[in-house]
């Protein structure tokens, strides 16, 4: 059981009796599930091109219009630092952190799928909200729609995509959710780059297109499969073995379908999950799954990179067009890595692909920290062949986040939590992950100003020690099932001390 607790003779050795087949009915639950992360890629992609659009900083932000189109004077890293500004962006991920709490509840009592689908509806509601906003408190209202729409997808697509997928090919299934949201990235900043010139009105046509994902993922959530691992967990066992059945296209499922019960049974032993994730032999998955890789994630500085790319590129002396367009090609980035890690993170490992990749990432901010400091001065722009380099290394950085810290940040986490503190362990990836996206997001523009390229070389340095981080406490957890992941941490030269399988910490054991 993944709780860490006492095993049965058998529950060690079944792994090898799972069977599984690609079904399309397996197919259609992991393609429509994965549609939230749409959602997420969507607004991230979308919200950075629009602040940096004409019409709607001189309907709402005047004052940064003016800024903006000043020659000289105020430096360039300074233009866009503005805290109403950022406040739209980071606003969303506020809203986010809080409503992953409530997500938590309906994903553990009424499903994967209800989250799925109230995720969907508040993403809707706040997207129209965005379109026809007349003053900052609609925008910012609709970005707390939208948040909400994001902390419920977030908290329970990456569990639903982690439930429905074979030990064998669970990683390559996980990151379907990071490659949709990729798509998302992708296909707002072309939406950008197209709309832009549609004036006064082009940004309320950006912002209200988030609502085709929403419609999406609300009409497809509609017939989608529960998980077998939730149903199981509902005490629905006979639906649950159907679905089970079905999504591994075999009636062989007698060692998975055990698993799944004698881990709902340790789950409902724990009436208090939150609670039962500060307990001592769980002290792993909340350090590494709950904490460290969400907070991890973020603090690599892509995000960034990603909410503000035209800012940036404007900033740095492209025009407004070629800003989007450089930032569609970063975004083209993301998707083609997220393609490359998914072919090989089930071969490779979640660890190599960390490692390889914090060197790749540190390289390229310092890189593009020297370029800046070398040729960036006021009123001065850059020339057109150091604005290429830029482009180049930036594009090499989120390849290399887009294969390691993007879709593992999210994969690693839901492999990590036994299924009695699975829902809550999300609620805390989601909810760290969200602090620390909305401070990033809210500081990025006024460090970026008062740094200047510093803050490239202060991100370079997190991602050394979180490179550490990973070197020194991450088991590697490639094909394990999701149900013994556990014993990886009581084999482990540090966490062992905290998880032994003999220790008795007063609590009935997790199996009979």
């Amino acid at each position: 059981m993944a709780g860490g607790g006492v095993l049965d003779a058998n529950s060690g050795a079944r792994a090898h009796l799972y069977e599984y087949r690609i079904t399309p009915y397996f197919v259609f639950a992991c393609i429509v599930g994965s549609l939230g992360g749409s959602l997420f890629g969507y607004d991230l992609g979308v919200s950075g091109g629009v602040t940096s659009m004409d019409d709607f900083l001189e309907e709402f932000f005047p004052h940064i219009a003016r800024r903006k189109k000043a020659k000289g004077g105020e430096t360039d890293y300074c233009k866009y630092d503005n805290q109403v500004l950022t406040l739209f962006t980071s606003s969303l991920y506020f809203a986010a952190l809080v409503s992953t709490f409530a997500a938590s509840y309906v994903t553990r009592n009424k499903g994967r799928k209800a989250s799925i689908i109230c995720g969907s509806i508040s993403f809707f509601l706040g997207a129209v909200l965005n379109a026809a906003a007349q003053n900052i408190a609609m925008l910012i209202l609709g970005r707390i729609l939208l948040g909400v729409g994001i902390g419920f997808g977030n908290q329970a697509v990456p569990l639903y995509l982690s439930e429905m997928a074979p030990a064998k090919i669970r990683g390559a299934v996980n990151q379907l959710f990071q490659l949709t949201t990729c798509l998302g990235i992708l296909i707002a900043n072309f939406v950008n780059y197209g709309i832009e010139h549609l004036h006064p009105w082009g940004w309320r046509l950006s912002l209200g297109l988030a609502a085709v994902p929403a419609t999406l993922m609300f009409v497809g959530g509609l017939f989608l499969p529960e998980t077998p691992n939730s149903l199981v967990e509902q005490g629905k066992l006979e639906e649950g073995r159907k679905v089970l059945e079905k999504v591994r296209g075999t009636p062989k499922v007698d060692a998975e379908f055990q698993d799944l019960i004698e881990a709902s049974n340790a789950a409902k032993a724990i009436k208090h999950p939150f609670r039962n994730l500060l307990r001592r032999k769980y002290r792993p998955q909340l350090i590494l799954g709950a904490i460290g890789i969400p907070a991890c994630q973020q603090l690599t500085g892509n995000n960034s990179i990603l909410f503000y790319a035209p800012v940036i590129f404007t900033s740095l002396g492209f025009g407004s067009n070629a800003a989007l367009y450089s930032s569609a090609i970063t975004s083209a980035a993301l998707v083609l890595a997220t393609l490359i890690s998914m072919a090989l993170v089930d071969k490779f490992g979640r660890r190599a692909f960390f490692l390889e990749a914090g060197c790749e990432l540190i390289f390229c901010f310092v890189a593009v920290a020297i370029t800046l400091a070398l040729n960036l001065r006021d009123g001065k722009e850059i020339s057109r062949g150091i604005g290429v380099f830029l482009v180049i290394v930036l594009f090499l950085f989120v390849l290399a986040y887009g294969r390691s810290w993007g879709p593992l940040g999210w994969l690693v986490p839901s492999e990590l939590f036994a299924l009695e503190t699975r829902s809550a362990g999300q609620s805390m990836v989601v909810c760290v992950n969200m602090i620390f996206t909305a401070l990033i997001a809210q500081c990025f523009l006024a460090a970026l100003c008062h740094l200047k390229y510093g803050i490239f070389l202060l991100f370079a340095g997190l991602i050394f020690l979180m490179s550490c981080f990973i070197y020194f406490l991450l088991p590697e957890t490639k094909q394990v099932p999701i149900e013994e992941i556990y014993l990886l941490f009581e084999n482990h030269w540090f966490w062992k001390r905290y998880c032994k399988p003999e220790e008795d910490d007063g609590t009935p054991p997790t199996r009979a």
